[in-house]
């Protein structure tokens, strides 16, 4: 992984020291068309960054082309602009629910959430063992507003792990 790290980075280097015409080049051997014609260089430039980078990590995902489709063509309506409300934790947040009397302690980690030592990949599958039902994840933990949390006991935080 490194070494193609590496590698594009060095890639990415050589495109501001290319002419014209070996960009253009370069341009027809990432997209398979030809460049457009009056481009701007530093666009032409970002444009095979994005490219290379884009065939070595992947590109966006369908449900953004399909967002992006939707806006080139004007077929856009308001549910398409509805973002989710649910906020990006960081590792280390803690996530405090009491539920039937018993209080509930789950940690973000990079690769998902830790409870009672066990590592779950979301917070849905945290909330379904808890109460036995299946519920949203972040709504049972109160990350969304749209609705109160489900019975049991209201009382929950969002908390740091830090002090």
């Amino acid at each position: 992984m490194r070494q193609q790290v590496d590698q594009i980075e060095h890639e990415l280097e050589a495109f501001k020291k290319l002419d014209a015409t070996a960009l253009q080049a370069r341009w027809l051997e990432l997209y398979r068309r030809p460049a457009p014609r009056f481009m701007r260089r530093d666009l032409l430039v970002r444009a095979l960054a994005y490219r290379l980078q884009e065939r070595a990590y992947g590109g966006l995902k369908p449900a953004i082309r399909r967002l992006l489709e939707k806006l080139r063509t004007g077929d856009l309506n308001a549910k398409d602009l509805q973002v989710s409300v649910a906020p990006s934790l960081m590792p280390g947040v803690r996530l405090v629910r009491e539920w039937n009397g018993e209080t509930h302690v789950v940690e973000t980690v990079t690769d998902g959430f830790m409870w009672r030592g066990t590592r779950y990949s979301s917070l849905s599958t945290i909330a379904r063992a808890i109460t036995g039902t299946s519920w949203s994840g972040p709504r049972f933990f109160g990350l969304l507003n749209k609705r109160k949390p489900p019975s049991g006991d209201a009382r929950q935080t969002l908390s740091d792990s830090s002090p």
